[in-house]
């Protein structure tokens, strides 16, 4: 049995380490995509404008999710934002993150029926990543160690049960990080159980 343990165990670390290098390849594979969209998103814009209802994103409120989507926030200019595609392993699109020193948008794939009731949606990404970061702004400005312009806010833009869009505010590179990773784990997760 301690055999079988043992190769457990080294089967364990292998998985762990395929799992690291699928990571920083998918990383790489992000940052060619960000440059290749960025030349693009110049390009258009040298090209032609696209004329767009603007208006900045709500703060969250006390219940995040909007029932109203509101108009689309200022699209900032191609060199102070990035963008970055969100996919699946098998190179599935989910989403566009597109991310500048203010905020980030998280636009949901057109083809793809995200609802806000399938699981892990609220009770993980909600609940536990949005929500968490804004208790803890929220308890620093209560101690002064925060202003209250600095905390951290998100809107969640909805066609009745449909995602439609994520805007997030008031985050740093660690925070942005964490999104990131937690955004691309709940949708994909989303995507498998609309799959099935």
């Amino acid at each position: 049995m301690s055999q079988e343990a043992e190769k457990i165990k080294k089967l364990v670390a292998f998985k762990k380490k395929l799992e690291k290098i699928v990571e920083e390849l998918e990383s790489e594979l992000n940052e060619q995509q960000l440059m290749l969209e960025t030349v693009n998103s110049i390009l258009l814009e040298k090209g032609f404008k696209r004329a767009e209802i603007a208006k900045k994103p709500a703060e969250a409120e006390v219940t995040p999710v909007q029932e109203e989507p509101p108009a689309q926030p200022l699209q900032p200019s191609a060199e102070s934002e990035k963008v970055i595609s969100l996919k699946t392993v098998t190179g599935e699109a989910l989403a566009s993150l597109y991310v500048n020193e203010e905020s980030l948008r998280v636009v949901l794939a057109e083809d793809k029926n995200f609802n806000i009731n399938t699981p892990p949606f609220t009770q993980f990404f909600v609940e536990r990543v949005l929500a968490k970061m804004q208790e803890k702004d929220s308890e620093l400005a209560r101690t002064g160690q925060l202003t209250t312009d600095k905390i951290f806010s998100y809107n969640i833009v909805q066609e009745d049960d449909r995602i439609r869009e994520i805007a997030i505010k008031n985050f740093d590179n660690n925070r942005l990080r964490e999104l990131k990773s937690s955004i691309r784990w709940t949708l994909e997760k989303m995507y498998e159980k609309t799959k099935d």
